[in-house]
């Protein structure tokens, strides 16, 4: 069954169904197994979108990618400040999901293809992300109903180790924030999986008209354009007055949070995706959560 992943999932206490889906493999995944189990069996979704539905969260044997980076083996001083770290924020779209949220919601209106070439230029920084964003979102044009329709037949899919992780931060007093380019619609049911609460996600908010039609999105939120997370870290930083901040993603945009006012260090998650160009100039590259949580006092 090579290039494929199974995903079992149980529909929870209030279905009686279980239910076996087969999607792609995601590239530098050896997966010799995949167990998924479903927790809460209701959230609540912004725009309306509140359906109890099962929750999949994944669990997976990830082989390290076998590119030689020299850090993959964190210094001292990186260390110490994620041991010191005061607030986290997190990337969404394969970080803390093994899927990209947008690919996901592309497929399912029929737009796959199109739209993950599109993805694939604004993970890289090789267009700005605000015209991928803007081209992406054309091609698919969602409806409210579509996106409603999605998130229960194809829930986000939570990487393994990373509800360990957030739950050692918060133990250690650790605040922690999501901050996407993806969609709050998709992300709140996995913020409210992970005890996350709403007021800690910066993400783009999807636009509907009176009968749910797709209206398009809110171009003031800081992450619908290039170095929005920056700002958005910025900003977070500047509200909470946080000593030590840490970013953790995949992608070119999460790399451009770590500057002055904004993450202290940059730690790239290659567990999904291996960006050669964003790991290269990371503080640390790890591919799985227990990396971090290993380190973490």
């Amino acid at each position: 069954m090579a290039g494929l992943i199974t995903v079992r999932a149980s529909a929870g206490p209030r279905h009686s169904l279980s239910v076996a889906q087969t999607v792609p493999n995601r590239p530098l995944l050896q997966v010799s197994q995949l167990a998924t189990k479903c927790t809460k069996p209701s959230f609540l979704c912004a725009a309306r979108l509140c359906k109890a539905r099962p929750f999949v969260v994944a669990a997976m044997e990830v082989t390290a990618p076998s590119a030689g980076f020299a850090n993959r083996q964190p210094s001292k001083g990186v260390l110490e400040k994620w041991c010191d770290a005061n607030a986290v924020c997190f990337d969404v779209d394969s970080t803390v999901c093994l899927d990209e949220g947008i690919d996901e919601l592309a497929d399912f209106c029929g737009a796959g293809k199109a739209v993950a070439e599109w993805t694939a230029k604004a993970m890289t920084g090789t267009v700005p992300f605000e015209d991928a964003l803007a081209a992406r979102l054309s091609l698919i044009k969602p409806s409210l109903s579509q996106v409603a329709d999605c998130l229960v037949k194809r829930p986000p899919r939570i990487s393994p180790g990373i509800a360990d992780l957030i739950k050692k931060l918060k133990a250690n007093n650790t605040d922690v924030f999501l901050v996407s380019g993806g969609f709050r619609q998709m992300i709140k049911p996995v913020a409210s999986e992970l005890g996350i609460p709403p007021e800690n996600i910066i993400a783009n908010q999807l636009l509907f008209g009176t009968t749910g039609e797709y209206a398009g999105f809110d171009p003031t939120e800081p992450t619908s354009r290039s170095g929005g997370k920056a700002l958005a870290v910025q900003q977070i930083r500047q509200n909470h007055g946080y000593k030590t901040l840490i970013m953790i993603g995949d992608g070119a945009t999460d790399l451009e949070a770590r500057q002055p006012g904004g993450a202290d260090l940059f730690i790239c998650y290659a567990g999904v995706q291996m960006r050669e160009p964003v790991a290269a100039k990371a503080d640390w590259v790890v591919v799985e959560f227990q990396e971090l949580i290993a380190e973490l006092p």
